[in-house]
């Protein structure tokens, strides 16, 4: 008797595509619903919205890599939805909360924060790495997306954290979008910690600092996601000038080896 084969949604050589595919979209309805919480007010659910997508946007990258399941679809994909989630949403957010009292000039922050998010997301898309290059992998060029997206939110955030230190935050927004605009389409490197490999003696200190972060995020939110943003940027210097340190290291190794040959 001929044995009927199963019914299957999708094939299983693709099937691994879904999931990574399926954070992403499900990362770029967050997005979309963060705006919608902005134009009610709610600010609040806004920030935290977004936040769930900058951590699917962080995972989905790396599930895709941990079950192979990247594809080119996904990579343009990823980059669509992080336009939409980390270039708009965020822009309309603070436009709605602050920048719209600036009249025209607050509209024009707006839309350049939004048009060097996608500038750098098609530069990134781009970037090619050669195989002596690989410790070129832990930095970006610039500051990601996701990051920008979040600093950019950090007078808004402090504000929701309650914190009372007597700042009229509000002023410094303007100011702030613009720097990070021009951030995300800068040839600084910062931190991507794509190839950090952990030891197995900190890695149980890596499980409980992140165990730390997690229940910081649940109980003090909004100033967790302060302290967090803030130390963001304080890694950027350092991940300058570790970055030049060490091409400067490579550099220097390179230079002896190719003197090293000629004199053979």
């Amino acid at each position: 008797m001929e044995e009927k084969n199963p019914f299957k949604l999708v094939a299983s050589k693709k099937s691994r595509f879904i999931l990574p595919n399926l954070l992403t979209l499900i990362g770029v309805c967050l997005g979309i619903s963060s705006i919608k919480f902005a134009l009610d007010q709610n600010y609040s659910l806004a920030v935290i919205f977004l936040i769930f997508a900058a951590i699917l946007d962080t995972l989905d990258g790396r599930i895709a890599r941990l079950i192979k399941g990247t594809s080119e679809f996904g990579k343009e994909l990823d980059s669509l939805t992080d336009f939409v989630s980390f270039g708009i949403a965020p822009a309309f957010i603070l436009y709605f909360w602050e920048l719209k009292n600036y009249g025209k000039i607050g509209w024009a922050i707006t839309l350049i924060f939004s048009v060097c998010c996608v500038l750098r997301l098609a530069r990134f898309n781009l970037v090619k790495i050669s195989e002596n290059d690989e410790w070129k992998r832990n930095y970006f060029e610039g500051i990601p997306s996701p990051a920008g997206a979040i600093i950019i939110l950090l007078p808004l955030i402090y504000e929701l954290s309650e914190i009372q230190l007597n700042l009229d935050i509000k002023k410094f927004t303007p100011y702030l979008v613009v720097i990070v605009a021009l951030l995300l389409i800068s040839n600084i490197p910062t931190f991507s910690l794509k190839k950090i490999k952990v030891s197995s003696q900190l890695t149980i200190f890596l499980l409980f600092g992140i165990v730390i972060i997690f229940v910081s995020l649940i109980f003090f939110t909004f100033k967790a996601l302060l302290f967090l943003g803030l130390l963001y940027l304080m890694s950027v210097p350092a991940s300058y000038f570790l970055y030049k340190r060490t091409k400067k290291k490579l550099s220097k190794i390179s230079k002896e080896d190719e003197d090293h040959e000629d004199i053979l």
